[in-house]
């Protein structure tokens, strides 16, 4: 796992694992359940000996088919794919303005669009080292909010998504 991602042909076993928890967490906030998608994940990562090793997988297992969803958005349709940052009252404001772990987000997926996963879990790192549970929390849910949101535009543009995201979203 030397770029800092998890491979089916590593560890089928944890693989699956993997993608049934993310998928159900990516089911529950689909329909608005933000609180079980995170519990889902946390509990997930709770239940586990290998617990930050495994939610870094998991986060950067999202981020990374977000990336891969993003680069077909960007180049599969006409429509640019646009990164955008807003307040609790719907204004927009710069990257940098945003909340640490919103930020934190943006820039592990940034990373991932741009080739260079080893800033991504670095990212990701900083936010299990560093953050609260509530900072991770809000990491994970942006992710689960992006690939739900990136899904569902590649789906209305007849684009490929990773099959487990799509049985996850189509339940």
């Amino acid at each position: 796992m030397e770029d800092g991602r998890m491979h089916p042909q590593q560890d089928p076993d944890r693989w699956a694992r993997l993608t049934a928890v993310a998928g159900e967490a990516l089911a529950a906030a689909k329909v608005g359940e933000d609180a079980v998608a995170v519990d889902l994940v946390t509990g997930y990562l709770s239940g586990s000996p290998e617990g930050n090793e495994e939610i870094r997988e998991l986060v950067l297992l999202l981020f990374s088919e977000c990336s891969d969803m993003v680069s077909a958005l960007g180049s599969g349709g006409a429509t640019p794919v646009k990164m955008q940052v807003f307040d609790e009252d719907g204004q927009e404001v710069p990257i940098d303005d945003a909340d640490p772990p919103v930020r934190t987000a943006i820039r592990t997926l940034l990373a991932e669009v741009h080739g260079d996963q080893e800033a991504a879990a670095e990212q990701i790192e900083i936010a299990l080292a560093n953050g609260q549970p509530q900072e991770l929390a809000t990491v994970v849910l942006q992710a689960l909010r992006w690939t739900v949101k990136l899904a569902l535009e590649c789906e209305v543009r007849d684009l490929s998504v990773a099959p487990w995201i799509e049985t996850a979203l189509d339940e």
